[in-house]
């Protein structure tokens, strides 16, 4: 089997694409893995599929880069909404479905894809950490000295433990800067390693800011891979509305591999 192929990254986090708009494309875990793998195959944080879907401009089907089926992926929201329009799909605003719902995607002009994600209703605080879902799972934890922190160690003692085994969670280290930007660094389950950016991962960190102002906020991210923006309009120190996860998108490369 030969199968045509794309890679996008969004600050680093990177994606096999693949047009499936024609309902042929059917892999196994096995070869998403296989896909993904970063000696032996393209190399990815994870794989999507373009799909046609009654209603909505486009489906995104996204696995991890384990092969299994993945929770939302913002940095892959944007990568594909990209890709939608590089495929033939003109228009500037988009209206999709992912594994979380619908979500509406806008490329700017200036090369940036703004991605809608969902509403936060609830943010849980334990031990100086906060645990939310923006679409994935996520465990945020300020810390101080980020650069020197083991990311890999530290995050796999967490996602890890007893109490998140079984489902997994994505742990995200926070430092904030002296300009007030956030600098993000993520241990992403189904990656089960240090990826260079999270989409939903720094979306999380930038809701738990504690400089976060009831109204209109926009936070400035800084990941391994890039700057990312956050904007969102905070009603109260619980809800969250009109997110926004903001950054560039870009194609690499187009190639085929058999399988």
């Amino acid at each position: 089997m030969q199968l045509d192929f794309y890679k996008y990254q969004g600050t680093g986090n990177d994606f096999i694409v693949i047009d499936n708009r024609n309902k042929q494309v059917h892999l196994s875990q096995e070869q998403i893995a296989h896909l993904c793998h970063r000696r032996f195959g393209i190399g990815a944080d994870g794989l999507m599929l373009l799909n046609l879907q009654e209603g909505y401009d486009f489906e995104m089907k996204y696995y991890n880069s384990d092969g299994a089926v993945g929770s939302m992926c913002g940095n892959g929201g944007r990568c594909l909404t990209q890709f939608a329009q590089d495929c033939g799909i003109v228009q500037s605003h988009f209206n999709f479905i992912a594994s979380d719902g619908t979500h509406e995607a806008i490329i700017e002009k200036a090369g940036w894809v703004k991605l809608k994600m969902n509403n936060i209703q609830t943010i849980d605080e334990q031990d100086g950490a906060f645990i939310l879902n923006t679409g994935s799972p996520h465990y945020i934890k300020p810390v101080t000295q980020l650069n020197e922190l083991d990311v890999f160690a530290e995050g796999q003692k967490i996602r890890y433990n007893t109490q998140f085994k079984k489902e997994g969670i994505n742990v995200n280290f926070v430092e904030e800067q002296p300009d007030g930007k956030l600098m993000v660094r993520t241990y992403e389950r189904g990656v089960e390693d240090e990826t260079y950016s999270c989409g939903t991962g720094v979306t999380a960190a930038a809701l738990c800011n504690k400089n976060a102002l009831i109204g209109f906020n926009i936070v400035a991210i800084i990941t391994k891979g890039g700057e990312l923006s956050v904007e969102f309009e905070k009603t109260d120190n619980q809800h969250f509305q009109n997110v926004w996860l903001c950054g560039p998108a870009t194609f690499v490369f187009k190639g085929t591999i058999a399988l």
